[in-house]
This record gives structure tokens, sequence and C-alpha cells, in this order.
């Protein structure tokens, strides 16, 4: 299971935030302000060893997720085979979206690629800032077309029928999943086996 601890004090000045804070300072929509408003509500920090899952098939989704070390995968489990939907890796956000926004029980999980350290906020701590600030609003609000495009550009991946097709489309937009993530997931991610993909000859090790 994944161990949480609070963060006492949590501001810009603690580490363990600190990256989190240099990102929100390349958003436009958002001000010195508004990310000191924030920092403090990232109140627990967690550690996952590899395997580990953050999220799990049925279980409600009540925190978002900053990755501050490691690689996840996020998939659905199914009989024959897991459908996967992407990946998280250190200065990106990750939880079981449909279950955050719903509240209704997760149909994906989140599992540790490797050991993980991430930080939390909890689901009413965000959704608060976000109606609140009008700031932050206008920043979920693109954060959530952005995901329905790359849920419209996720799907027309698997619709090709070519592996060289697919491999080509995820190159080109997520050329750092190749350096970041296992060869056999990028091949399960892609829809074909390890050894189509070194024959491709997308990854070298």
């Amino acid at each position: 299971m994944p161990t949480f601890r609070h963060i006492e004090q949590p501001s810009g000045a603690n580490p363990d935030l600190r990256m989190l804070a240099e990102l929100m300072r390349k958003i436009p929509q958002l001000t010195a302000a508004d990310i000191d408003e924030l920092l403090p509500l990232w109140t627990r920090r967690g550690t996952l060893r590899r395997g580990e899952f953050l999220s799990q098939f049925g279980q409600v989704e009540n925190h978002l997720y900053f990755m501050l070390k490691g690689t996840m995968r996020i998939y659905m489990p199914l009989p024959e085979e897991d459908a996967y939907t992407g990946f998280a890796y250190p200065g990106t956000m990750v939880t079981s979206v449909p279950s955050f926004l719903s509240g209704q029980p997760s149909e994906f999980c989140v599992q540790a690629l490797q050991q993980c350290e991430l930080l939390a906020i909890s689901r009413a701590d965000w959704m608060r800032l976000v109606e609140q600030n009008p700031n932050f609003g206008r920043f979920w609000r693109l954060e959530m077309e952005r995901a329905v495009l790359g849920l419209i550009e996720r799907q027309i991946d698997l619709l090709l029928p070519e592996p060289q097709q697919r491999l080509e489309r995820v190159l080109k937009r997520s050329p750092h999943l190749f350096q970041l993530i296992p060869k056999r997931h990028i091949a399960a991610y892609l829809r074909m086996t390890p050894e189509t993909l070194s024959r491709l000859g997308a990854v070298k090790s």
C-alpha cells in the first residue's frame, strides 16, 4: 500500500513543493498570488514502491497527485490484456480522471512502474480552488480541453491498423516517453508486441 505523510507548513520554500511551484509559474493564467494560494493545499507527500497501486479498479479517487519522481502506467484491466491509456512521470499530474471528476468508482488502475514520490491535494480543496479562483477556473478548463483532445488522439491511434503508423504518431506527439518508460509498457500502449516495437527500431534497450 502507498504510504503518505502530512507536509509540515507547506510553502514554496519546501523542497517537495519547489518543483510544483516552478511548473505553475510557467502557466500564463496564474499569478504569483494564485500559486501562493495553491501550494499550502498540497498537504500530503507519498511514496510508492514498484508495482504498488495509486488507484485501483473500483476505488473512488479523492485526490489529485503531482509526480516528483518515478513513472506510472494508467490502464483499464481487461480479461485478455490491459488497455493502456497513458503514463505519468516527473512534472506531471496524475489521477483516475473519470473517478476524480465524477466521484464514482474507478474503471482504471494507476500503478507505479518504479519507486515513485508524489504530492497530493484533496478533490475538495482542488475543486474549491477551481470554483472560487477565476484564474484556476480558466486553467482547469484548458486542462480539460487538452485532455479531451488527447483522448481523441488516442482513439485515432487505436483505430490505425498498421503498427508503424501508431508508432510514428506517438513518437511525434510524445517522444519523451521512449526515454522514460520501459519497452514492454510502450509496446502494450501501442498495441504491439515488444518484438514488433524492437523491429521497428523505436527503442534500443
